[in-house]
Parts: C-alpha cells; sequence; structure tokens
C-alpha cells in the first residue's frame, strides 16, 4: 500500500477522526506531503508553495502505484471484510469508506494547504454539513448567533434550534452587526458573502471578538469557494460549505463539507454524521474528486465573467441594486479585498418588478432558469419566489459561468431590451 493510502481514518469508534491531514494523505515527513504542498524551481533548486491550479489538480492523490488509476474509482461497500477485533479504519460503510478519505484529504488542501492537523468531514449536501454543526455543538440554554440575510434555509433550522431550548440570535452581515448580538453565545455563524445578497463582514475582526469571550465560529464559504476564502485562515473553527456549488460545478452532484483544525470539535460533528447517516455515496464522492481538478481553471474563467457581467449592467437603466464584491465601487469591495482571493461567479441586481424580471428570465437563451449558483453553465432565477430572502420581487441572483463572456453579456443584454416593456 503506498504511503498516501495508508493515511486513512484511526477507528470507527464514535468521536474518532480521520488523520486526513491538509498536505495530502502521506503524512508529515513523506515523499508525498512535499510533494502535494511544494514544488522545486528549476532554475534556482529552491522550494516554493505550490499554486492553486497544481494543487487543485493533484489535491488527494494517492501516491502511484503501477497498474493502478492515477485516481482510484468509487468503492461501493456497505461493508468490509472485518476478521476477529473491530479495528482499523473500514468496518461499516456508514462510518467510512476509502473514496470519501481521498475526498476529504483533497478538500483539506484546498482548505487549509500546508497544514498537517486539519480534519475534513464531507457530508450528502451542504445542510447536512451546517446541520451537523450546529446540532453537535448546541446544547439546550445555548445561544447562537446566526445571519438574518443567509441561505434561506437557515430559518428552518432556527425553528428546530428553538424547539430544542437553543436561543438564536440574528443580525445582518453587513457592517459586521452580529457582533451587537454576540454576547454570552456558544456560536457564532457567519456567511460571507451573503447569499444572495453579497455582503461581505470582517472575519478576522468578528473571529477575536467570539474568541476573546469563548464563542466558537464557523464560516459558511460557499459563494467564495476554497480558492476564493480560507475561513482557518481568517481565525475561524470549522468552515463549512456546499460542495454542490462551485467546489464540483457540474450541477451534477449533492454534497458538503466540514473542515476544522481542532480534534476535539470535530468529533462530536463526526458523531452526529453517523447517528443520522448524512453521508455521500460513493459515486458523488468520486465524481467529486473528479471535479476537484478544473477547480481553478473553472473559478478562474467564471469570476472574470461575473466581473464583466457586472460591469456591463452597471450603468444600464433598468438594473438597480446591482452587487458584486469585484466591483471596486462595491460598498463590500475593500473589505473582500483584504479577505478574499477571488470574488465568486454570483451577481446580484433587481428589475422594477416581479413581472419584469420573469419576462427577463424567461428570454435569456445562455442561462437557464434554475435554483443553484457556481456551475459551469449560467443560471439565474427570481429570488424571491421561494420565500425566505428579504429581497425585492425582482431581485435576480445571477450564476455566471464559463461561457464566452461576450457571448454571455450579449444575451444578457439582448434579453433586457426583448423583454422591456
Amino acid at each position: 500500500m503506498s504511503e498516501r493510502q495508508a493515511n486513512t481514518p484511526d477507528t470507527q469508534e464514535d468521536g474518532a477522526t480521520p488523520q486526513n491531514g491538509a498536505n495530502g494523505a502521506g503524512g508529515p515527513g513523506g515523499d508525498g506531503a512535499d510533494t502535494a504542498t511544494t514544488a522545486t524551481t528549476a532554475a534556482t533548486g529552491e522550494t516554493r508553495g505550490i499554486g492553486d491550479s497544481t494543487r487543485a489538480v493533484r489535491a488527494g492523490l494517492p501516491e502511484p502505484v503501477k497498474h493502478e488509476p492515477t485516481l482510484p474509482g468509487p468503492v461501493f461497500a456497505a461493508h468490509f471484510h472485518l476478521p476477529g477485533e473491530p479495528t482499523g479504519p473500514y468496518a461499516y460503510g456508514r462510518d467510512e469508506n476509502p473514496t470519501w478519505t481521498l475526498l476529504e484529504n483533497a478538500i483539506g488542501e484546498l482548505e487549509a494547504p500546508g497544514e498537517e492537523d486539519v480534519r475534513t468531514l464531507v457530508f450528502a449536501s451542504g445542510m447536512a454539513a451546517i446541520s451537523s454543526v450546529l446540532f453537535s455543538q448546541l446544547r439546550a440554554g445555548d445561544a447562537v448567533v446566526l445571519p438574518s440575510d443567509g441561505y434561506q434555509a437557515l430559518p428552518l433550522v432556527r425553528e428546530q434550534l428553538t424547539a430544542y431550548g437553543i436561543e438564536v440570535r440574528t443580525a445582518p452581515t453587513g457592517g459586521d452587526a452580529q457582533l451587537d448580538v454576540l454576547d454570552g453565545a456558544r456560536l457564532l455563524w457567519i456567511e460571507t458573502p451573503s447569499n444572495p445578497g453579497l455582503d461581505v463582514c470582517d472575519v478576522r475582526r468578528l473571529v477575536e471578538a467570539a474568541h476573546a469571550q469563548g464563542t466558537l465560529v464557523a464560516v459558511d464559504n460557499t459563494l467564495a469557494g476554497p480558492l476564493g476564502q480560507r475561513p482557518l485562515e481568517l481565525g475561524a473553527d470549522f468552515a463549512v460549505a456546499s460542495g454542490t456549488k462551485m467546489l464540483t460545478g457540474h450541477g451534477d452532484v449533492l454534497l458538503g463539507y466540514v473542515v476544522a483544525r481542532d480534534a476535539e470539535l470535530i468529533a462530536p460533528v463526526r458523531h452526529w454524521r453517523k447517528i443520522v447517516g448524512a453521508i455521500p455515496g460513493p459515486m458523488e464522492a468520486w465524481l467529486a474528486h473528479r471535479s476537484l481538478a478544473t477547480l481553478a481553471l473553472r473559478a478562474e474563467r467564471q469570476t472574470a465573467n461575473a466581473l464583466i457581467l457586472a460591469q456591463a449592467l452597471r450603468d444600464h437603466p433598468e438594473v438597480s441594486g446591482l452587487r458584486y464584491p469585484g466591483l471596486p465601487d462595491d460598498p463590500s469591495h475593500a473589505l473582500a479585498s483584504r479577505q478574499m482571493r477571488h470574488f465568486g461567479s454570483v451577481v446580484s441586481f433587481t428589475l422594477a418588478t416581479r413581472e419584469r424580471t420573469d419576462r427577463f428570465l424567461g428570454a435569456l437563451r445562455l442561462a437557464e432558469e434554475a435554483t443553484s449558483f457556481g456551475g459551469v453553465r449560467s443560471t439565474a432565477e427570481r429570488r424571491g419566489r421561494w420565500g425566505g430572502d428579504a429581497v425585492p420581487e425582482g431581485f435576480v441572483r445571477f450564476s455566471v459561468g464559463a461561457e464566452d463572456p461576450e457571448d454571455l453579456v450579449a444575451d444578457v443584454l439582448r434579453a433586457l431590451k426583448e423583454s422591456a416593456d
């Protein structure tokens, strides 16, 4: 067995954590660990940190073995051969799977490059990952601070938390308003940029205030992704995301993940995954891992396209409330520039009425009317149709894909013109 393949979870006892280091499965000191996080400059012989594309292409791969594939295929197993005492990494399919392990290694490398002590857990969906942190870390009598302008499923979570005797406080993302309701909270939940409004908060500032009073911090990193923002580097205790979005990027996988450095903090998250069975299938995990190889390419193209589209809409007479953190005049741009490495692929704006927006969406040819974001094919929707988001009826969340920017901009401007009153 190769050095990378040997780096698997140690045990299946409740609360155990896999030793999936952020520098790959090779473990400290091995050749695999070195090559996963550094590269040698040919001219000087000096080592340096590798770039995002190189890391994404190679993240989580096992050590090469003759006649074996570079990325092993999915392991379909409900149980594993286990004679004698139930020791070792793989016993039952609800606890662990070798395909998950490789993906968890890969995500850990992207979220926390070069860190050997990071732990990653993958889940069946983003909401499964979110729920696992909230319900594993909170008890009756605790208080949690949620964003009032976050993902529209959070109010459903709030109802359940309240039913369990947990105090839920909310405040907007912008202006670091969550600081105003932080006192005495057990957990601060940050979503930055916020979905769908694209407000940004100062993660470092909120983390410093939270940790000063013993409050844990989790950051929903879905809109930025691991190449756009690294919450653990900003001081957060947990980085949480829906891998359904840009991480996998093809609109064909539901996935979520949680990353943390502290083994004691992530142990109850693992236990929660075990008891509720919120696990990804091996095929989904394998598809997600395969998709990571193009993550940097997709992110570069989609974020560039998003900025081009936002610039094209900036002076359009029918567009109001345009938001994209990458625009120099966006209210969040200065702060986003300090803590984000790219600004994501989502642009939001508002048209005058619900009817006007529906006509515009129906006139688009290169953007599908669908709910999600981060995929290679552009999608757009009138977000108010779902309820739960405090947005105008004409609010549009536009997820910018990897199309040629000239084609996409032309299609959007044509749709705006043809759907006008």
